[in-house]
């Protein structure tokens, strides 16, 4: 099996999880001499399976990504790396919003507002990062289709 075909069924898996756990509470009480819709029971016995199973996926991906290595970087360190450059992004996109927003003065009295850095050298730099991003990403993304889930 393929790491990206193991990171499909781990979120399918996890997508039946919250599934679950919706329907264990809606058939967690009944009114007196009712019966529930599901058997409880049977909920619980499904979670169980799903989650050896999730537990197995999540163990066999987590050594994957440890032992594969791509230009002497583990895909562990990759992920690690996008996942630390998106966050960054998304901060540096907040700032700029702010940074770059218009405020409007209704009259020469009222106090001018500049920003406090240079909006187009950061744009400059954030379009740089973006760009990182999606290549590492498409990077990581062929590791998962060429490597074999140990």
């Amino acid at each position: 099996m393929k790491l990206a075909t193991a990171l499909s069924e781990r979120s399918d898996l996890q997508r039946r999880l919250t599934e679950l756990s919706t329907r264990l509470n809606q058939n967690a009480k009944v009114q007196e001499g009712d019966s529930p819709a599901e058997e409880p029971e049977a909920l619980l016995r499904e979670t169980d399976g799903v989650l050896l199973r999730l537990e197995e996926l999540i163990a066999r991906i987590n050594l994957t990504n440890s032992r594969t290595v791509s230009e002497g970087v583990s895909l562990t360190e990759l992920l690690a790396k996008r996942d630390c450059l998106g966050k960054r992004i998304t901060l540096m996109r907040s700032f700029l919003d702010a940074a770059s927003a218009r405020v409007d003065r209704y009259s020469r009295t009222e106090i001018k507002v500049h920003s406090s850095v240079s909006v187009s050298a950061l744009q400059q730099e954030l379009d740089r990062r973006s760009k990182s991003l999606r290549e590492l990403d498409e990077h990581i993304q062929e590791l998962n289709w060429t490597t074999e889930l140990l």
